[in-house]
């Protein structure tokens, strides 16, 4: 092993570029070389390469976003794409390759690894969608962005005595709505895993208000336009526009929607997500060195675990539904 390729793949998550440090910084100090991957797949086709040194990553731990872009490849999921980009590390001599990204970035380093290519994933994604780590890099600031925006919302919120529907980031996962419900105080946490019934949302709603509440919040993950309505004749829950239209009208209640959108990708990444980041970063080049070939880094009941493609991409990322009751009991009260 004398250089090695860093490339972030798929969406941008806080601590990307303290991922990227770390495993620069640990591969120099033991001598090797190391390239940076422009635009993720697209670039590995591309041969979008540029070397990187201690002060190319000066300054970036802070940083949210990636300073190595990222772009979709659709020539990468062909086996021509593949074999370009195969041929375009081999050229420029690389003999390992760090991606850091989602389950999609998994994927395309396991087809590599397939053809010889020994690499190392790392779980960035702010869904928090991947089963073999406890927390991906940018899931606790995304929380965090989120849970910023619920405390000014609220004080608006009891202001004028309102309703608010807050939709957040997750495709079809709800991590970031539980998560940040439970730590927000939502009266009512809607995602995807778990089906919603309208009218005993509304119910919460209206009971809170006979109890003296002045305001609710409703945090929607975007993927619950998946989940139905047992009660409503198997009708779409739908996004975070219809359900708080169905609330203004069983609820009678002045009702706002809030999508947070792309400002959860964003900003300075954590304590905990640049900890996560360094760590990780650093472990994954331990493991291009250890020469046991290709695998995926994480963190496991806080300890970091590496684990084949394999087993990683067949873990799947339970909600946890102790959370789930909790924040029904609690909001109930």
């Amino acid at each position: 092993m004398r250089r090695i390729a860093v490339v972030t793949s798929g969406g941008d998550a806080p601590g990307m570029n303290a991922c990227i440090r770390a495993v620069v910084r640990k591969a120099l100090y033991h001598g090797l070389e190391v390239v940076g991957v422009r635009r993720g797949f697209h670039g590995l086709v591309a041969g979008d390469f540029a070397e990187m040194k201690s002060r190319t990553v000066g300054d970036i731990l802070q940083r949210g976003g990636t300073i190595l872009k990222s772009a979709r490849s659709e020539e990468f999921r062909t086996e021509e794409g593949r074999a370009k980009a195969l041929l375009q590390l081999r050229t420029y001599e690389i003999d390992g390759v760090i991606g850091i990204g989602g389950d999609g970035t998994h994927a395309g380093l396991n087809l590599l690894s397939k053809m010889g290519m020994p690499t190392v994933g790392i779980p960035a994604t702010i869904d928090n969608d991947i089963g073999s780590t406890d927390s991906a890099i940018g899931f606790d600031t995304a929380c965090n962005t989120v849970i910023d925006a619920i405390n000014k919302i609220r004080d608006t919120a009891t202001s004028h005595e309102r309703t608010y529907v807050v939709e957040v980031m997750g495709r079809n996962s709800g991590h970031i709505a539980l998560a940040a419900g439970l730590a927000g105080g939502a009266e009512s946490i809607l995602i995807p895993e778990v089906e919603f019934d309208i009218q005993q949302v509304c119910e919460r709603i209206t009971s809170g208000a006979r109890q003296g509440k002045s305001h609710s919040i409703v945090v929607v993950a975007e993927g619950a336009e998946g989940a139905v309505s047992p009660n409503k004749g198997g009708l779409p829950g739908g996004c975070a526009y219809r359900i708080g239209q169905q609330i203004a009208e069983l609820t009678g209640f002045e009702t706002r929607i809030i999508v947070l959108g792309h400002i959860q990708r964003g900003g300075a990444p954590s304590v905990r997500d640049r900890i996560l980041a360094t760590t990780l970063g650093a472990k994954a080049v331990d493991v291009l060195l250890s020469g046991l070939g290709s695998g995926v880094v994480g963190v496991l009941g806080n300890e970091i675990r590496v684990m084949s493609f394999a087993e990683a991409l067949s873990m799947k990322r339970m909600i946890n539904m102790d959370y789930y009751e909790l924040a029904n009991i609690l909001s109930n009260m």
